[in-house]
């Protein structure tokens, strides 16, 4: 079988997909304030990334690009928008959506906008210039080049391209375009008998429900075990959240039912410019003071029920090269139009010693901070490994300077008299010399380590390791095992960083339900000795039983994994149905632990949009970007697995989900159980679902690759007759898992939503998907003679 590979984590993939420099991992997609925009050098549209600009991809399902628009904005943008971006009357978009079938649009919430420009910029990618896609968004060159840099690398996700686009302008269609939309019509009428789109779960309805008040329950024990016990917000937005308070990352309610799941922190993202003055450019530190007071009174909501607020640093933030015009002394390496501010410079040693004695001082509660030394991003001159470019890091090593970066966070919170806990996560840190920087750290600082990261294991006959990002996988593995030793050894408490919610692995779920895997995982961090757990980055943070699980388990010294699953399932479905769910939960473990784990794979294979990932006659000539388009790069997908091991191991976790989904079923049934059970374990059942949704439609998507493949040379005969059942097949099997999609998600607006990438498909998405099957069946398969 193919030989093990180097496992690749997220920095890595990043590296090789994009050259990104500077900025921050977690930024507003809003634009620069004056004050910051004077850093920074006035862009126009020519100026955003065009990278190799191809062609865009054909949608051939449509009657032309027209259509394509209309259909893909009608439930996200108002017609009236639409209707400006093109030139047209909003009566002719009207039109046009209804005589393709789509229903009279529904309003469209400010909420709903503010949550999902990312869905729009995917959606409209392939489809518009720039121009027009800024004019949609109502933003403007800056805002566009800020979210395409700084949120979350979306720009990477995208491909690193931008489709050359012509100019959409509305024109009366052509008669058989016209023609082609009434049959795309028809065609709905055919396949969905009863009403689509109008009468479903609102988008984003998940957000008020888990806003509404509830009451947190009582628990007990909490503080004796593994603690803290901290996630990321479900829905909170990239951005200002300290300022910009009119999406609240944690209302109460959320915070309540976090609390219920036995989560006792939380976090979100800090940048000191913006929680204390920058001495250099103090502009840049503009309403720090409200910040300050928002975070302040977010604590004090979140002290109530006993949760702690921690703040990710990513520091020293890089700066753009024209601020060391001004500021020699101060710049470090360089990438691209960033540099460092060097870290061995005292001025700004000093300044990262001040800021955060100032943010202590100001929010005295603050449960703590954690820190990222080595991220995607460039703070520090060695967190890329390129220090050797600074003349002053260049003369040191790697770990004096991480090392001396921690050291100067934590004099500022002592400095301060806060007992504000200081984590710093040796993510990213080159195993090297990440010993040496453990043998530097201040006793008072704990160490978290990716609890899964380097596990070696084995799928379909392959072997490879593991990065992070995994539930299928069950930690610890070796590299956390060693350094959380070396850091116990010299007294420093330790945190073991998991997803026990979601991961990459599939993030469109609100939670994976292999929650046996995810008790397996706890008890086994518990006997460890693990001092606290980050549960998730920022996937994961839906209040689960996978969360509320680990809870358990970290909380009692004896508790076992099916103990812990049977009260979990009680409390949530009652005691008789409790039993049928963790039966179920047992076997969607076993099934997942064949996922064929790769850090390449998972960024890059369908797993996210599943069956809304549309099937292309031809091949598309496009690679697949990070979690954002997957296209059909079969080759790029598979990482180091063979294309039959690819298939087959998908198609086992699919069969293995569908089973435990019957059994479940049918041992639920008549079982009596309160209108508030049913109702959850109906959810349930949809996530379970959906999930097994997705792993199915993964092997779909690569068999109709490879079956192309294969059409293409063949010649006639009985071979090439084959190879067009199997087409036939797969295509109509990936129409009915369109359809059983859109019934879930049509009634649970969690499916299909990750908080950094918004919605990955809507309904309308899914419907398409319908539409592009029978296009291929009705015009591109050919006769199996």
């Amino acid at each position: 079988m193919t030989p093990a590979r180097k496992e690749l984590n997220r920095r890595d993939f990043l590296r090789l997909t994009a050259a990104v420099a500077g900025g921050t991992l977690l930024a507003e997609p809003v634009e620069p304030r004056a004050s910051e925009r004077s850093q920074r050098t006035s862009i126009g549209v020519g100026d955003l990334p065009k990278g190799s600009a191809p062609a865009p991809v054909a949608t051939p399902h449509f009657p032309d690009r027209l259509h394509a628009f209309i259909w893909r904005n009608w439930s996200l943008v108002t017609v009236a928008k639409m209707a400006a971006v093109i030139g047209a009357r909003p009566s002719d978009v009207l039109k046009l959506g209804l005589a393709m079938g789509l229903p009279r649009p529904r309003s469209i919430p400010r909420d709903q906008s503010r949550r999902s420009y990312i869905t729009i910029v995917k959606r409209n990618w392939h489809l518009l210039p720039y121009e027009q896609l800024l004019s949609l968004l109502d933003w403007t060159p800056q805002q566009l080049e800020f979210a395409l840099r700084e949120d979350d690398f979306l720009y990477v996700k995208l491909g690193n391209l931008k489709p050359r686009c012509q100019p959409l302008k509305f024109a009366t269609p052509s008669p058989s375009a016209l023609a082609r939309a009434r049959q795309i019509a028809s065609v709905l009428k055919e396949e969905f008998p009863r009403p689509i789109l109008d009468d479903g779960e609102p988008l984003f309805h998940f957000v008020k429900d888990l806003s509404s008040p509830v009451k947190a329950r009582e628990r007990t024990g909490q503080a004796s075990m593994v603690s803290p016990r901290f996630c990321y917000s479900y829905f909170a937005l990239y951005g200002d959240p300290l300022l910009d308070t009119a999406t609240d990352p944690y209302p109460d309610g959320y915070l309540a039912r976090l609390r219920n799941c036995g989560v006792n922190g939380v976090w979100l993202q800090g940048m000191l410019s913006k929680l204390a003055p920058f001495p250099w450019a103090p502009e840049l530190s503009e309403h720090y003071e409200t910040r300050l007071d928002n975070l302040r009174r977010l604590v004090a909501r979140a002290r109530k029920l006993d949760i702690g607020i921690y703040l990710y640093l990513n520091e020293p933030r890089s700066m753009p090269l024209k601020f060391f015009a001004a500021h020699p002394e101060l710049k470090g390496v360089v990438e691209g139009d960033y540099a460092a501010l060097c870290t061995s410079h005292p001025g700004v040693r000093n300044y990262i010693r001040d800021a955060l004695g100032q943010v202590c001082r100001a929010v005295p509660d603050l449960a703590g901070f954690f820190t990222i030394t080595a991220s995607e991003n460039l703070s520090n001159c060695w967190s890329h490994g390129n220090g050797r470019g600074c003349p002053r890091c260049g003369t040191r090593s790697p770990a004096d300077v991480v090392a001396e970066v921690n050291g100067s966070i934590l004099q500022g919170i002592q400095q301060a008299g806060s007992r504000s806990q200081l984590i710093a996560w040796d993510w990213g840190w080159n195993d090297a010399w990440a010993g040496d920087v453990l043998r530097q750290l201040p006793r008072e600082i704990a160490l978290m380590s990716v609890s899964e990261w380097s596990l070696p294991i084995e799928r379909g006959g392959v072997k490879t390791s593991v990065g992070e990002y995994s539930i299928s996988s069950i930690g610890p593995g070796p590299r956390a095992t060693r350094h959380w030793q070396m850091a116990r050894e010299r007294g420093m408490k330790t945190l073991a960083k998991i997803q026990a919610g979601n991961t990459w692995e599939l993030s469109a779920v609100p939670y994976i339900p292999a929650v046996e895997n995810v008790a397996r995982h706890a008890v086994n961090l518990r006997n460890a000795k693990m001092d606290g757990l980050m549960l998730g980055w920022t996937l994961g943070g839906y209040p689960s039983p996978n969360l509320e699980v680990a809870a358990e388990i970290s909380s009692a010294p004896d508790v076992s994994a099916d103990a812990a699953m049977q009260r979990v399932a009680a409390r949530r479905f009652g005691a008789n149905a409790g039993r049928a769910v963790v039966s179920a939960w047992k076997q969607f473990s076993a099934a997942f632990s064949e996922f064929p784990f790769h850090g390449g794979l998972v960024y890059a294979a369908p797993l996210q949009l599943g069956p809304a990932n549309p099937l292309w006659s031809e091949p598309t000539g496009y690679v697949h970007s990070m979690v954002g388009f997957p296209y059909d790069n079969l080759d790029g997908w598979r990482a180091v697995y063979p294309v039959d091991v690819f298939i087959a191991q998908f198609e086992k976790i699919a069969a293995g989900f569908e089973r435990a989904l019957g059994e479940l079923r049918t041992a639920s049934g008549g079982l009596p159980m309160k209108r508030a059970e049913k109702t959850e374990l109906g959810r349930e059942l949809d996530v379970a679902e959906a999930a097994a949704i997705h792993f199915k439609s993964v092997a779909n998507q690569a068999r109709f690759i490879e079956a192309r493949k294969g059409l293409s040379e063949a010649g006639k005969g009985e071979p090439r007759s084959a190879l067009v059942v199997e087409l036939e097949r797969v295509i109509r099997d990936e129409l009915r898992l369109a359809k059983r999609l859109l019934a879930i998600q049509s009634r649970d607006s969690r499916i299909g939503f990750e908080a950094s990438n918004h919605y990955f498909y809507v309904p309308a998405d899914l419907v398409e998907k319908v539409l592009n099957c029978r296009d291929l069946l009705d015009r591109w398969l050919p006769t199996p003679a």
